[in-house]
């Protein structure tokens, strides 16, 4: 899987023939290296929550790229509402799977805010086994765990600013709690209402999750995992 990080909590990933973006927010990101405009293939996109830095160009980029879009029912609703069309709305609920583009995808909670429906994470599982779990905005919660002993998580992709969501110290708890063999830190030096570096929290990593990985991604850049 190649993951491209552009910057707060809008990442591209690469797997087998598909790419899936999550939370596309451009138009209004500091942070962004690119416009949506650039954007030359989607197949599918997910969204956590319908926050304007999270549903960001959700709308834009579905319609042009024909992309399925997943998300909560309630924001699929308000998004059909704004000109999505229906076939491509893909609604779910926390606790549910689906599988597209040949991944199973479970929505699960998150504790954050939202205005239509709820807050959610993804957990993404290819058919090779590689698991990866995108926990949207959230604050640390104790099922995570539970997360943990379900699903064998490879990659956790977690918010690390605060402020909004947790910061460095919690976050690195949260990786104790899934036993994540790596982590990619996102949310965070977008504006300076949040953290402005990983330096905090690859030093709580190191004290309480040691054994977990931490991938840096340069805006912009891109991994292979």
């Amino acid at each position: 899987m190649e993951i491209t990080w552009f910057g707060h909590s809008n990442f591209m990933l690469k797997t087998g023939d598909a790419t899936i973006l999550i939370d596309p927010f451009f138009v209004g990101n500091p942070s962004s290296p690119t416009t949506y405009e650039k954007i030359e293939t989607c197949d599918l996109i997910l969204v956590t929550h319908d926050h304007t830095d999270h549903v960001g160009q959700t709308l834009e980029l579905a319609i042009k790229h024909d992309a399925e879009v997943v998300t909560i029912f309630d924001t699929i609703q308000n998004l059909i509402t704004q000109g999505l069309p229906e076939h491509l709305g893909v609604p779910m609920n926390i606790g549910g799977t689906v599988n597209r583009q040949g991944l199973d995808i479970k929505m699960v909670q998150a504790m954050h805010s939202a205005v239509h429906g709820a807050a959610a994470g993804f957990i993404l599982t290819e058919p090779g086994g590689l698991c990866v779990y995108n926990s949207g905005d959230t604050g640390l919660f104790g099922d995570m765990e539970l997360f943990g002993k379900f699903h064998d998580i490879d990659i956790a992709i977690l918010p690390i600013g605060g402020r909004f969501t947790m910061g460095a110290g919690q976050a690195a708890y949260a990786c104790k709690l899934l036993g994540c063999k790596k982590v990619i830190p996102q949310h965070w030096g977008t504006w300076p209402i949040l953290g402005q570096s990983t330096e905090t929290f690859a030093e709580q990593l190191a004290l309480v999750a040691p054994d977990t990985e931490l991938i840096e991604i340069e805006i912009g850049k891109s991994v292979t995992i």
